[in-house]
């Protein structure tokens, strides 16, 4: 049954379904409409049932691997499409809350878009993230800065070389994760698109250092991490650097995330849509 619900949720997710028609079926799954009407927050706040695209798709092929970064071995979550070939690549950066269920699904969405996907796992130096949320957020703040951008950047580096992959990188991050794909595009020349969202910008004297083109996504409310866009557009068009900027209004921080109380669907599938014509055009796919 849950993979109904499951299913039935991402037709919805994606805009297949509009609200009324995910809930009348929904209720028809569940056996009333107050049934439903219960059921809808643990679907929409639980990263099981609202996943997009099921860990077990059957045009995928998923596991975990390990990639070399100095003397940390790093894991990850890995997606590629099952079909023959060869595919541009893209790293996804997961929050604070470490690599989950959610971010995992991320990876997914964006393997079946032609891409092989490898989502890292930022606390592997303490054995990886834990299964309690609660432990895993202290833990990041044991992480020496240097190394960890280090980390991510031997992911580039992992996935030119791959068998599977064309050569061409990209990578994307959330809140967290933003702020680390910023640090990314600064550090790994070879690095040929970036996609932060709402993430704290890099130092402004590094950013001529930038090779990679940037599509930067923002939140209306946002201010803490919006305070630092005017500086960082400014420091990006002297450096020349290729970048577009969008402002989602009426949205939050984590408005991407469809497991988090912030999650806005209207503004989280237009960043998707951006993020993927992006990718096609400066990766291919």
């Amino acid at each position: 049954m849950q993979g109904e619900y499951s299913k039935l949720y991402s037709d919805y997710a994606r805009g297949r379904l509009d609200r009324r028609e995910f809930l009348r079926r929904l209720a028809l799954l569940v056996g009333s409409t107050a049934a439903a009407a219960g059921l809808l927050p643990l679907l929409e706040g639980t990263p099981a049932f609202a996943q997009i695209v099921p860990a077990d798709d059957a045009r995928l092929e998923t596991g975990r691997i390990a990639y070399p970064a100095g003397d940390v071995e790093m894991k990850a979550y890995l997606a590629r499409p099952k079909k023959e070939g060869r595919f541009p690549a893209v790293i996804v950066i997961h929050e604070n809350r470490g690599l989950n269920p959610h971010t995992e699904d991320v990876a997914r969405r964006v393997a079946v878009e032609g891409y092989v996907a490898i989502a890292p796992d930022a606390l592997s130096p303490f054995g990886g993230t834990p299964a309690n949320p609660d432990e895993a957020r202290p833990l990041f703040q044991k992480l020496e800065p240097a190394a960890n951008i280090k980390n991510f950047t031997a992911a580039v580096a992992y996935l030119k070389t791959h068998p599977q992959s064309t050569g061409k990188v990209g990578c994307m991050g959330f809140c967290w994760g933003g702020g680390v794909t910023n640090q990314v595009a600064v550090n790994a020349p070879d690095l040929a698109a970036a996609a932060p969202f709402y993430g704290i910008q890099p130092a402004l004297e590094d950013v001529p250092k930038i090779k990679a083109s940037l599509l930067l996504h923002y939140a209306g409310d946002d201010a803490r991490i919006n305070a630092g866009i005017a500086a960082y557009e400014e420091a990006l068009k002297k450096a020349g650097v290729e970048f577009k900027t969008y402002m989602y209004e009426g949205s939050g921080h984590a408005f991407f995330n469809d497991t988090g109380t912030r999650y806005n669907k209207e503004a989280a599938g237009l960043a998707w849509e951006r993020t993927l014509a992006f990718f096609k055009e400066k990766l291919g796919s």
